[in-house]
């Protein structure tokens, strides 16, 4: 239970992160000790004009997946400007009708003091969506989950920037799925991305400024890829 957006904006935004140099390509020792021929490093989105630009890339993907929401829910630490400025660009969305998207997210620390608690911003209510970067264990996904559903709210759906589709696990003993496909399958939601590995090939095979990498890029993919 995966969606992405068209093929268009998913091209447009591998050249914009390309451009911001969030996306390289190149030789990079990743997290799980795989050497990968380009690395996608969303921390690098690190200005106004790059983060609100982003979070149009957000907005977009989600008004267009159709899936039905009332808030938005950001992880910490990453998921927490992503969920504000995502929330900021839905506010003057043409597809969302003037609709007023509220949001909230999580301390890592319980605050004694004040308001106390872990959480920040609007109640959990409704139908809430999970806005964070990609997903590589799944681990912030099931933290979020379970606080949303803590709040007696419903999680609605993942949002995320990139989907590298790619199996985890050592070389002799991968996993059958992806980490987005096994978290759409533990909790039954669907992980919208903007965009992933089957656009950067597309961008590859249409840009030959990028030609040189096609080969390593389609290697990897056979190697540890999903469907």
């Amino acid at each position: 239970m995966t969606a992405s957006t068209p093929s268009t904006s998913a091209v447009d935004f591998v050249r914009f992160a390309l451009s911001a140099n969030v996306l390289r390509f190149g030789s990079f020792k990743v997290k799980s000790g795989r050497i990968s021929p380009y690395f996608f490093n969303a921390g690098l989105f690190n200005s106004g004009a790059l983060v609100g630009k982003l979070a149009q890339f957000y907005a977009d993907a989600l008004a267009q997946s159709g899936v039905p929401f009332d808030m938005l829910f950001g992880p910490a630490y990453k998921g927490i400007p992503l969920a504000t400025a995502t929330s900021v660009a839905l506010a003057s969305h043409p597809d969302m009708a003037g609709r007023d998207i509220p949001f909230a997210y999580n301390r890592k620390e319980a605050k004694d003091h004040g308001e106390g608690g872990t959480l920040v911003g609007a109640p959990l209510a409704g139908r809430v969506v999970i806005i964070d970067d990609v997903i590589t264990a799944g681990t912030s996904v099931r933290e979020s989950v379970d606080i949303i559903r803590a709040a007696g709210a419903e999680p609605a759906a993942v949002l995320i920037a990139m989907d590298r589709m790619e199996r985890a696990g050592a070389d002799d003993a991968l996993s059958a799925h992806s980490a987005v496909q096994a978290v759409a399958d533990t909790y039954g939601i669907p992980v919208v991305s903007i965009a992933s590995l089957t656009d950067i090939l597309t961008l590859i095979e249409r840009d030959d400024t990028f030609a040189e990498h096609r080969a390593a890029v389609l290697a990897y993919r056979s190697r540890y890829g999903v469907a």
